[in-house]
């Protein structure tokens, strides 16, 4: 069964200014979360960040990319991404 993965509007705006190899690798993790599911140990720098939070890099040379993402449903298998870009301004 998958998940339904959304993007929150801030998130939205923040993907239309990343570049494009960036681009491509968040519609890759997008569709990992739809399928897999939240937990995403084979991504670089995954980590838990408490409660139903996590987050991993989005790396491609510098700088350095980050996404956010929280269950928000576990028995509806709903997860939003709260954020996408540049490492250093991620809010973990």
């Amino acid at each position: 069964m998958s998940w339904t993965v959304v993007l929150s509007k801030k998130a939205t705006k923040q993907k239309r200014d990343l570049p494009e190899t960036i681009q491509l690798k968040l519609q890759a993790l997008l569709k990992e979360l739809e399928i897999v599911g939240p937990v995403r140990g084979n991504w670089p720098n995954y980590s838990k960040l408490g409660g139903m939070k996590h987050h991993c890099h989005i790396k491609d040379g510098r700088p350095s990319y980050a996404a956010c993402w929280e269950v928000i449903g576990p028995e509806i298998r709903l997860i939003e991404v709260y954020y996408v870009g540049t490492r250093e301004k991620a809010p973990y």
